[in-house]
């Protein structure tokens, strides 16, 4: 069944809301675990949490280091070009996300932020580790 371009537009929006909140939970949890290693909350110790984290950010510092884009831009690309859309132009909402997640830089410049990123979430992986959840008794 032949993807329609109304279709592909809509699922373009989607796949570029999942990137922005996969960004903004990457970014949000980079600043909060050290807040919340300082204020002594536990919920940012939580295995998993910190599992997902940090493995996103390792996806994205090695796409960055090979040169390579995000599988969620290129699907997105993809299904713009399939919705008759330029690349990064939809709707409202998805020309705003798009401009709040891409923009224009030096392709080292990526590789060093996201370096970086890879750097302070090991400091606060070894700072403050994940603990290990406890075994519920009875």
């Amino acid at each position: 069944m032949p993807l329609s371009p109304a279709l592909a537009a809509v699922l373009a929006d989607i796949v570029l809301t999942l990137h922005v909140g996969i960004a903004v939970f990457v970014i949000g949890m980079t600043l909060i675990v050290p807040v919340g290693g300082f204020r002594g909350w536990r919920w940012v110790r939580a295995s998993r949490l910190r599992w997902l984290h940090v493995g996103l950010v390792v996806v994205i510092a090695v796409q960055a280091w090979l040169g390579r884009l995000c599988p969620l831009t290129i699907w997105e690309q993809w299904l713009r070009m399939r919705a008759g859309q330029p690349a990064y132009e939809g709707s409202f909402v998805s020309y705003w996300l798009s401009k709040v997640l891409f923009f224009e830089a030096p392709w080292w410049s990526f590789v060093a932020a996201y370096s970086l990123l890879v750097l302070v979430v090991a400091a606060a992986w070894f700072r403050w580790p994940p603990e290990r959840r406890r075994a519920q008794a009875g």
